[in-house]
């Protein structure tokens, strides 16, 4: 098996991490915060100094972290995974990103005579744990399919959208169609709270009609129940509406219903919810007068 590096242990790639242990993939291991990588260590990872480090272990380099400026940090500079990178490695963004960042990182690499896909994924922490999370990629399809057996060791499938950018613009439209979902979930939620209706009964009608898609069946219940341990922080839904409003302008299809539901989302994360799980998206809701 080709030698895997995963940079960045966050919420998603600690469970990416534990499925790479699983297959048996020799893995090396950088995270900001070396206390997250201690019980990787123990179960048989090499925890490195710096992505550098990380990088020159590997022939197949991972990176997932927050944002633009994480993917940056840890990617460039003298300590940085580009400055380690082997020859004819694959590096592999499934951060979700902007996808100017990524055409960019895309040429460094390129310069390094390395490939690069962007491979963000669709799924939370919970599909991440279980491997069952799906990669959307953009890039040369050489790399794509080199590193296939590696995306299948850490998700259910993996798929293939085209040239670099692709998986990342997929990913946002994928997470601007899921907010504008929540943000409608968490309104009509409210408005049931407030008006008095029964609320079972209206939960209900909404779990077994037509909104019921995946997304309103798995964030009802955590609304409701008012659980928001963390499967998608909140703050980062803000962060990569941003992104997907971004490109909307730069196609000229201006995303309208995006800034409302950014609203609804910067307005939980001012109250303080924006490290719990973006359901909690309802709660400045349930408290307004």
């Amino acid at each position: 098996m080709e030698k895997v590096a995963l940079i960045g242990l966050g919420n998603m790639g600690a469970g990416m991490a534990g499925q790479l242990l699983r297959a048996g993939h020799p893995l090396t291991l950088w995270n900001r915060s070396i206390d997250r990588a201690k019980a990787f260590e123990e179960a048989g990872a090499y925890v490195a100094a710096s992505p550098r480090e990380a990088a020159e272990r590997a022939e197949i380099v991972i990176s997932m972290v927050a944002d633009d400026r994480a993917s940056r940090l840890v990617w460039t500079g003298e300590q940085g995974a580009l400055a380690g990178v082997r020859h004819g490695s694959v590096l592999v963004e499934s951060s979700t990103l902007s996808p100017g960042w990524v055409k960019e990182l895309a040429i460094a690499a390129g310069e390094k005579g390395c490939d690069l896909l962007d491979a963000p994924v669709t799924g939370s922490k919970l599909h991440a744990n279980s491997g069952e999370l799906f990669f959307l990629a953009g890039g040369e399809r050489r790399a794509f399919d080199r590193v296939l057996p590696v995306l299948k060791a850490m998700g259910r499938d993996a798929i293939h959208l085209g040239p670099s950018g692709s998986g990342a613009l997929m990913k946002l439209i994928n997470n601007f169609v899921c907010s504008v979902q929540v943000a409608g979930l968490a309104e009509g939620l409210a408005l049931i709270e407030k008006s008095g209706l029964n609320r079972d009964q209206a939960a209900m009608v909404l779990l077994n009609g037509a909104p019921a898609s995946p997304l309103v069946k798995t964030l009802a219940p955590r609304m409701l129940s008012r659980d928001y341990t963390v499967n998608f922080a909140l703050e980062l839904m803000c962060k990569d509406l941003s992104y997907a409003m971004a490109e909307g302008e730069r196609y000229s299809v201006p995303l309208i219903t995006a800034p409302a539901a950014l609203k609804l989302f910067d307005r939980a994360v001012e109250q303080g919810f924006g490290q719990l799980d973006f359901s909690a998206v309802v709660e400045p809701l349930y408290a307004q007068q």
